[in-house]
């Protein structure tokens, strides 16, 4: 399977896959998880003609396992708990408390850093068009589209350059449509997608961000 050259090539196909369906709409809007997704998500925009803004995100990870995911905290003073691993694991309030607290100061750094004084933006009855440079397990943006229905969005699609099967299918149940290039099989890791896989800054995501016209 070909690889992406990078995200901006990426971001480009993306939005050609989306643009028969979402160009020109007035009541979308394009939100990418920082930090690759913005890059991707700042080619998606530009193609459909829409708003980019971003979404921050923060899972919640499990004492001594981070990557496994007890919930996520999410821009627009949202969050999601999974309540099933909590009750099976026992974990106590307290400690979940002392990781949300912990995680919502990061969300708040980064929210400054990337939106500076623009107010986040209004996804009440919009169509919502969520972007990364793609993903694995998928929780990071399970998290996303629980806080985008909790802040009342009409649609959430979710849209990437690459995922494992198994992970945009999960996520077609909770999504109203997922968009996805490329599912490579098996499914190692996302960077193998790309050619040039470097890591973004944060002084590259304002940039790019800065660059947006509603």
């Amino acid at each position: 399977m070909p690889r992406f050259r990078n995200r901006a090539e990426a971001g480009r196909e993306l939005g050609e896959r989306l643009a028969e369906r979402y160009a020109g709409r007035q009541d979308l809007l394009v939100l990418g998880l920082p930090r690759g997704g913005v890059v991707v998500g700042r080619e998606v925009a530009d193609r459909l003609d829409a708003t980019l803004d971003v979404l921050v995100v923060r899972k919640l990870g499990f004492p001594g396992q981070s990557e496994l995911a007890m919930g996520a905290i999410a821009s627009g003073g949202v969050g999601v708990l999974n309540d099933v691993l909590l009750d099976q694991t026992g974990v106590s309030q307290a400690l979940v408390d002392d990781v949300v607290a912990r995680e919502h100061v990061e969300l708040e750094r980064r929210e400054g850093l990337y939106r500076g004084d623009r107010p986040a933006p209004d996804v009440a009855g919009k169509t919502v068009l969520v972007v990364d440079d793609g993903l694995a397990t998928g929780s990071t943006m399970l998290a996303a589209v629980q806080a985008l229905r909790l802040l009342g969005a009409g649609r959430v699609v979710v849209a990437v350059p690459t995922a494992p099967r198994q992970t945009c299918e999960s996520l077609d149940d909770v999504a109203d449509g997922v968009v996805c290039l490329r599912q490579p099989h098996p499914f190692y890791a996302v960077g193998l997608s790309y050619e040039d896989f470097a890591e973004v800054s944060d002084d590259e995501v304002r940039a790019l961000l800065g660059s947006s016209t509603p």
